[in-house]
């Protein structure tokens, strides 16, 4: 007979102190967020870059120094500022004790973003090495780390060094896995701290990154296709606003705290939208709404404060309540002052926010008919196949949940038959559906399919109501399929343009081909893939080419929709997004063919 297990004894044994070092190695999260492998903007090697860079920043606030070089190469990260230098009696102490640190002497650092004497102990921590060497009046201090346990320290002379800072980097394997840095991640942030900080130069991989009017200069480059009027900016030493309009149906803020990028926004943030919406009403004296005044905005925010609170390590959204009711007032005179001075800009931007008006009160007419045409067909949507569990942000609760959208019946038949009922949700376009490239809102109401989308994600109020974590296309890899996948981003970015910023559209990749023999089958996503089967396989073989979902048996498609499935995310690049979209989906079909025209590729050139 089997013994009867044990339970656990919970008695002082079990009971464990960690040393800081082993806190920040074990619990990752607490310090820099979400590891990752480098493809999203918010993985943890790049905090690891923001924490060291931003020491660099706070010395240029501080008035020392107007130049970071920059280099990453094969994973090896150094950063060299030319501010104070760590004072050499406390180099080794800076870098790896937690709770050390200048930065809680107002007198030495008023505006610094790192507050808690942790982010470049994190870095040491995480780092398979590190390196840190200060200069000060010719002097140096030198001290080495392997995964932030101290291997060395020596004192070079180098009486030719300016004074600052040097430290270089490796993130551990052991700790981010695979990981790859991505030139836009970090090209994109060292082109926001130039503009957070109008005089700074940047040299990073050789090529410099600067800024001469700071915010304006994003603003400007942000909105190059659409803005409806010259940006409006103001700066001082604790405050720096600009913000504009553009053609889009939703509003889009940046802010930063201390040169921190607030992802989530905060106080600050809610203080600007306030204090804009105040500022305009109080010049053109009327009382127009908040969506109406911040329809199409595109708004930037900066403060420094002294004693910054933020919600966690990674510092992604600002908690400073007392701020708010100040900040408000600070931003209504700023915005009153702005549009006085500018008539010609306050002209448009009063236009602009009087024809939303005017489209919104006609919305409601178009929406009304909407819904009742709906409820007059069904109570529940036709095209939909629910799934049991939906995303609610607010609780942290349905982050598994997904929509497919995909074309025909055949395919919506092969999907609903293999999919997980409780997180798998299937809407079937029943056709291509309208450009809506050119279209006004009103026509997400006057489409009936694209008004029954809209319901079964649950965005016709708001974008954040978004039913399912992730919004996924699944059409057929045909001329087309792609078409028709084309359309729905076009759909998305026109009038949901918030939802595939914050990550929620991808594309489903599915095979093209199968090649197998009798022992081995193996699935493939483009020609390459295909030839290389071949190979391995041998000649013995037999090779199916996938003309559309509907081929594929739900048996195998249940493979391509389970834990190995490959998704594609859906990413905007640059900033002429409108431009792109008005070029491949607007009504200039002659413009089209002429750039298709000559750039053929002829047979010749393939081989």
């Amino acid at each position: 007979m089997a013994a009867k297990a044990t339970k656990p004894v919970y008695d002082e044994s079990k009971i464990k102190t960690l040393s800081s070092l082993e806190h920040i190695r074990l619990r990752t999260g607490m310090y820099i967020g979400r590891k990752g492998n480098g493809s999203q903007y918010e993985d943890g090697i790049y905090v690891l870059v923001k924490e060291i860079v931003d020491n660099a920043i706070d010395e240029f606030i501080m008035g020392h120094g107007s130049k970071v070089d920059i280099t990453i190469q094969d994973n090896l990260v150094t950063v060299r500022d030319f501010g104070r230098g760590i004072p050499l009696g406390k180099v080794v102490e800076c870098v790896s004790r937690i709770n050390t640190g200048a930065k809680y002497n107002d007198d030495v650092f008023q505006f610094s973003v790192g507050l808690n004497g942790v982010g470049t102990k994190a870095v040491n921590a995480l780092s398979c090495n590190f390196l840190v060497r200060s200069y000060r009046e010719g002097k140096s201090v030198e001290a080495t780390f392997e995964k932030g346990v101290i291997t060395g320290e020596t004192k070079p002379r180098l009486p030719d060094e300016k004074n600052g800072t040097y430290v270089e980097f490796v993130p551990d394997p052991e700790i981010f896995g695979e990981y790859n840095f991505r030139e836009e991640h970090l090209e994109q942030r060292m082109q926001l701290y130039a503009y957070l900080n109008a005089g700074l130069k940047i040299v990073y991989n050789g090529e410099t990154f600067s800024s001469k009017d700071g915010l304006v200069d994003f603003v400007l480059k942000e909105t190059h296709f659409e803005r409806l009027y010259q940006p409006l900016a103001h700066r001082e030493k604790t405050l720096e606003i600009a913000f504009t309009h553009t053609n889009q149906f939703s509003e889009t803020y940046y802010s930063f705290v201390n040169g921190q990028y607030t992802t989530d926004g905060g106080t600050h943030l809610s203080a600007f939208r306030e204090g804009l919406l105040k500022g305009v009403n109080e010049f053109a004296k009327k009382r127009f709404e908040g969506a109406d005044v911040r329809e199409g905005i595109f708004g930037t925010i900066s403060v420094r404060i002294k004693e910054p609170v933020f919600e966690s390590q990674t510092k992604n959204k600002l908690g400073n309540s007392e701020l708010r009711g100040e900040l408000v007032t600070q931003v209504r005179d700023v915005v009153v002052d702005l549009l006085h001075k500018n008539p010609k800009v306050a002209e448009k931007l009063i236009t602009k926010i009087e024809e939303t008006q005017k489209i919104r009160k006609e919305l409601q007419s178009v929406k009304k008919m909407a819904r009742e045409r709906a409820k007059s067909v069904s109570i529940r949507i036709p095209q939909l196949k629910d799934c049991k569990k939906h995303l609610d942000k607010a609780k942290g609760k349905g982050k598994e949940s997904m929509i497919f959208i995909t074309e025909g019946q055949s395919a919506a038949g092969t999907l609903v038959s293999c999919r997980d009922a409780h997180t798998q949700a299937i809407f079937t376009l029943k056709g291509k559906p309208l450009n809506v490239c050119e279209q006004k809102r009103d026509v997400l109401y006057k489409n009936v399919e694209l008004y029954n989308l809209m319901r079964a994600l649950n965005i016709e109020d708001a974008p954040d109501r978004l039913r399912y974590q992730h919004v996924i296309l699944a059409t057929d890899a045909d001329v087309d399929g792609l078409h028709i996948r084309n359309l729905m981003i076009t759909y998305f970015l026109r009038f949901f343009g918030s939802l595939v910023e914050d990550g929620h559209l991808h594309i489903l990749e599915t095979p093209l081909f199968k090649v197998r023999n009798k022992k081995e089958t193996i699935y493939c996503y483009s020609e390459e893939e295909r030839d290389e089967a071949i190979k391995k396989l041998g000649r013995s073989n037999e090779i199916t080419r996938f003309k559309g979902l509907g081929e594929i048996s739900p048996h195998e498609f249940k493979d391509f929709i389970g834990p190995n499935m490959k998704l594609t995310p859906v990413r905007i690049e640059g900033d002429q997004i409108a431009e792109v979209l008005t070029f491949y989906m607007g009504k200039n079909t002659q413009e089209r063919r002429t750039y298709i025209t000559d750039n053929l590729i002829t047979d010749e050139e393939l081989s």
